[in-house]
């Protein structure tokens, strides 16, 4: 029997994840955190993409993304490889670096989509041994954008409040 077919809704954001096989780190300096937004950057100019969250984490990352012309299996398809690559040459590992190939649940409602995003970029501070004190100082999530209020570097990020509407509550209901 065949994987179900994964849903892709043009237009829509998505949260998408993944962790390291065995929940290994795979993102274990911020030569490779640095890897994550480059390849991004890349699959970006080669297909425009939109993310209005992310929090890249030492052994999985969320993202919440959309793209409008090449279906989310083939962009995750392509950053998931290309970054293992990256990552078992840069370690001589050999096998698997994702645990299972990412999931991704299209974002059905502005609502939604604001609860996802409270959940992305909570997770610095939502594990067993928090990474930070205080969300805003995790170097490696998009919350850092919204609390204070800085330009993302990156050309695939977008914190517009357009995302759910005219809304002033999107800034600020991430929290």
């Amino acid at each position: 029997m065949g994987r179900k077919r994964r849903e892709w809704i043009p237009h829509a954001y998505h949260h998408i994840y993944a962790r390291g096989n065995n929940r290994q780190n795979i993102f274990c300096d911020s030569i490779d955190m640095m890897e994550v937004f480059r390849l991004l950057t890349m699959i970006h100019n080669e297909s425009p993409i939109s993310i209005c969250a992310y929090c890249i984490m030492t052994n999985h990352y969320h993202l919440l993304l959309k793209t409008e012309e090449i279906s989310i299996s083939k962009i995750m398809g392509i950053f998931n490889k290309r970054y293992t690559d990256y990552f078992n040459q840069k370690y001589r590992h050999v096998g698997h670096v994702f645990q299972q190939r990412f999931n991704s649940s299209p974002i059905p409602s502005p609502q939604d989509l604001l609860q996802v995003s409270k959940y992305i970029h909570r997770n610095p501070i939502s594990t067993k041994k928090p990474m930070v004190n205080k969300m805003e100082d995790y170097p490696y999530c998009s919350f850092q954008f919204y609390k204070k209020e800085r330009t993302p570097l990156y050309p695939f990020m977008n914190i517009s409040g357009n995302l759910v509407g005219s809304s002033p509550l999107w800034r600020w209901a991430i929290f």
